[in-house]
């Protein structure tokens, strides 16, 4: 925003450069009136157009891209917002407001002074204005359709002046000023606004003037300006009588016509336009090396076409011949591209081998991004020029306990989410900081079966510590293999921190962890016969199918996807919950029935009223396809999820 702010006042200063320097002695007046408000008006504007004939991008806009190396079977954490009615604002917010609030007030303390004048003058109406006798005064100035005139302006002197104010008032320029005064009040910090607003003032005067002097005796009327008057100082009101415009004034009374061929002088903005269309369009951020970088904002950094996907591998090997970046962005993540090091690559559909490597910043909170899903055209990336990436190793590397495991992917992810949660144990500094967020981890199981290559990527590096921790107590593992070789597997994961009581203190965060997992572990009898009776989610063969999954590929996944969204769509903080500031995590299982039909809702969670709410939630499921077995019996499934009450 600040470097919008500082475009728009640097185009404008452009702009009335040239109006003063070659336009502002012209008798175009009617064109210098169109000139002034045009170019202000696109100040405001410029900085926001992105013309594509002058950018040096990738052509076509690429609306997604993922961004980790494998897809995660794990369960998703649904968090739920509640907006607490507490503001926080930066001491930047705050002098601006003020300064907003103050120009307001400014404003309105003059119309009330025009509102008193209005009430304490003689009213006389006429078809086009209405006229008010001002006692004791002798001002002259007109707003919108009312004429102010003082009772010691001379009577004689009234058509002259009324004919004067008429102009005004056909003409509309009192809105002209209107419009600039509300640009005083958004935009108080800017000094320029009020150059515009003296200017346009000007120009509404020579107007006026050169209408009124087509009909009248010039002389006369220069006479009648030659007088000094007293006038209120109010900026968007048509003066007649203003000693500081009085010389101006006659000046441009008494100027010749300026030749037609001058008007030519206008065409002096169209280059001035060209080159801030130019730098507007092809700007680029500078990156860390002192190299630019190409930015496009997408829509939405988890889905991607085919054609897209064309477009930014085209993208790419254009990256891999510069020293430049390449962003890809939505709202909540960006992902970087750069000239990789020595060793690392990405690698296309083709299998071209591009020296291009990516690091991905997201705000988005629980969600997890895969770079490997059912598309046959996703890109496939690899950390070292000898290590092939998990998604299309030929045979995956053994986890212990996974020795005899049909599917050796999907147990190798379980017994790593399963290692994380075992060992993981929140710095307690970070939790009195306050840190939390989302750390990337990148490794090699090498051709030993060990773990080698880790780099981490993450908000704190407290965070990164732990994560760091934890992984090197994987332990020593099978090593994958590739044409009955063993060789090198790239692998990453995203473990989140997050903190759940937000102002509690680090023992009570550990407390209320304590708590919830003896409530989890203490479940009801009857649910642990269900246990018995149903397969989890993550074990069955075939899972359920929401509604809207039949063709989906990834059955697992878009069951996920459908649940969260189903969620967040029925969700209702409770008010009473809001009131009372109740917060937590309600962790809710049920049943999907060998019918696909929702059965046996179990939930604990802090508060009754959170537990009513998530139950309402998930009794409003949809009807689903039955999981089954390998054999195609249908199958009771098991479902566990955690919804987080969180008031921010």
């Amino acid at each position: 925003m600040i470097r919008y702010l500082l475009e728009c006042i640097a185009f404008q200063l452009v702009f009335l450069v040239i109006y003063d320097l070659w336009l502002k002695k012209e008798t175009f007046f009617q064109w210098n009136r169109a000139y002034l408000m045009f170019t202000y008006s696109i100040s405001l504007v410029l900085p926001w157009v992105k013309l594509e004939a002058f950018r040096n991008t990738v052509p076509k806009a690429i609306e997604g891209y993922t961004a980790f190396l494998i897809p995660l079977q794990e369960t998703k954490i649904v968090e739920v917002t509640a907006q607490a009615p507490m503001v926080s604002l930066s001491w930047q917010e705050v002098v601006y407001i003020a300064g907003t609030v103050l120009a307001a007030l400014f404003l309105g303390y003059k119309m009330i002074r025009l509102y008193r004048l209005r009430r304490k003058g003689t009213l006389s109406v006429f078809p086009n204005f209405t006229r008010i006798i001002i006692a004791d005064s002798n001002a002259a100035f007109s707003f919108f359709k009312s004429i102010f005139l003082g009772d010691q302006v001379l009577a004689r002197e009234h058509k002259t002046i009324i004919e004067h104010e008429l102009v005004h008032i056909k003409q509309w320029h009192s809105a002209d000023l209107m419009f600039f005064e509300l640009m005083r009040i958004v935009a108080w910090f800017d000094p320029l606004v009020y150059v515009y607003q003296a200017r346009i003032a000007e120009v509404h005067e020579f107007i006026a003037d050169a209408k009124v002097a087509k009909t009248n005796k010039k002389q006369q009327y220069q006479e009648l300006l030659s007088q000094a008057f007293q006038t209120d100082h109010i900026s968007f009101i048509n003066h007649f009588f203003k000693t500081s415009l009085i010389k101006k004034r006659i000046v441009m009374l008494t100027k010749a016509k300026s030749k037609r061929i001058l008007q030519l002088k206008y065409l002096l903005l169209l280059p001035f336009l060209f080159g801030i269309l130019c730098y507007t369009s092809c700007e680029r951020e500078s990156g860390t090396n002192g190299s630019s970088t190409a930015s496009i904002v997408v829509a939405d950094v988890e889905n991607l076409s085919s054609s897209e996907e064309k477009s930014l591998i085209s993208g790419l090997r254009s990256l891999a011949d510069t020293d430049n970046d390449f962003k890809l962005s939505d709202a909540t993540t960006v992902i970087t591209f750069r000239p990789a090091s020595e060793g690392s690559f990405i690698s296309g559909p083709s299998g071209e081998l591009l020296p291009v490597q990516m690091t991905i910043d997201s705000e988005t909170v629980g969600s997890d991004f895969s770079l490997f899903d059912a598309k046959a055209e996703q890109l496939k990336v690899a950390l070292d020029g000898d290590s092939a990436a998990f998604g299309t190793v030929e045979q995956f590397p053994v986890f212990p306990g996974c020795e005899g495991a049909a599917n050796g992917r999907e147990c190798f992810q379980k017994m790593m989410q399963k290692h994380i949660g075992k060992n993981f144990r929140y710095p307690l500094e970070a939790q009195q900081k306050g840190i939390e967020g989302r750390v990337s981890v990148m490794f090699v199981i090498n051709t030993e079966g060990r773990i080698q290559g880790l780099r981490t990527r993450g908000p704190h590096q407290l965070l990164e510590d732990e994560v760091v921790r934890i992984v090197s107590r994987l332990p020593p593992m099978v090593p994958g293999k590739a044409s009955g070789k063993a060789v090198n597997v790239s692998y990453s994961i995203p473990v989140h921190f997050r903190l759940e009581g937000q102002g509690m203190s680090p023992q009570e965060v550990i407390a209320n962890e304590k708590r919830e997992s003896e409530r989890i572990a203490a479940l009801p009898q009857n649910v642990i016969a269900l246990l018995k009776n149903s397969v989890p989610f993550e074990m069955v063969e075939q899972v359920p199918v929401f509604p809207g999954c039949e063709d989906d590929s990834d059955g697992r996944a878009c069951f996920q996807k459908m649940m969260r969204a189903h969620i967040t769509k029925h969700f209702q903080y409770p008010k009473a919950a809001q009131e009372a500031k109740i917060q937590g995590r309600v962790s809710v299982m049920f049943l999907i029935s060998k019918e696909g039909t929702i059965a046996h809702i179990a939930k604990r969670g802090p508060d009754p009223v959170l537990e009513a709410e998530a139950e309402r939630i998930i009794s409003e499921l949809p009807t689903m396809k039955p999981g089954k077995r390998a054999n195609g019996d249908a199958v009771g499934v098991m479902y566990m999820i955690p919804i987080t009450f969180k008031l921010q």
